[in-house]
């Protein structure tokens, strides 16, 4: 009888458990592409603003932030004139007309950054879906009031394949 509850616990343990799949999921199909935000309303006037570029491939985004900053409020080192690049990448999901995304900030070739000049760490913005056509994204986010206005410049088909290849 005494052994009937490590046997169980062991079977909860082990049977409660599963490993996130190796393949990729298909992701949305009408987000399938690059997606390029080429303004943003009264950009001149605004002392900071950014630039989005998403790829979207399967269940996977790649973010490329274009950052233009009219103030130092960051390093000198850091600066560039005002005007920067930023990256991210990591796997979104929809639901409803959500855009969930949960990432990491990079370096330029895809390698997560953990120190150095701008954004580090987690890559977690939350998008509500607009409005789409097969050349047209609208997306608010969460986080900032204005829309970002983007225009489809390639198409991507997904192939799912193994994520670790």
């Amino acid at each position: 009888m005494k052994w009937l509850v490590p046997a169980g616990m062991l079977f909860l343990l082990v049977g409660g458990c599963r490993f996130n799949p190796d393949i990729q999921y298909r992701g949305a199909d009408y987000l399938q592409g690059v997606w390029v935000q080429d303004s943003i309303r009264m950009q001149e006037a605004l002392l900071q603003y950014t630039l989005h570029e998403l790829k979207f491939t399967c269940d996977s985004i790649y973010a490329t932030m274009h950052v233009t900053s009219k103030v130092r409020n960051i390093a000198d080192s850091c600066y560039s004139g005002g005007q920067w690049t930023e990256y991210a990448k990591g796997i979104y999901v929809v639901r409803g007309d959500s855009l969930i995304v949960d990432g990491l900030y990079t370096k330029p070739d895809g390698r997560q950054k953990i120190s150095g000049c701008y954004r580090i760490g987690q890559y977690l913005p939350r998008f509500k879906i607009v409005g789409y056509s097969a050349d047209s994204l609208m997306l608010e986010s969460r986080y900032d009031p204005r829309p970002l206005r983007l225009r489809k410049t390639a198409d991507i088909t997904c192939i799912p394949k193994k994520r670790w290849e």
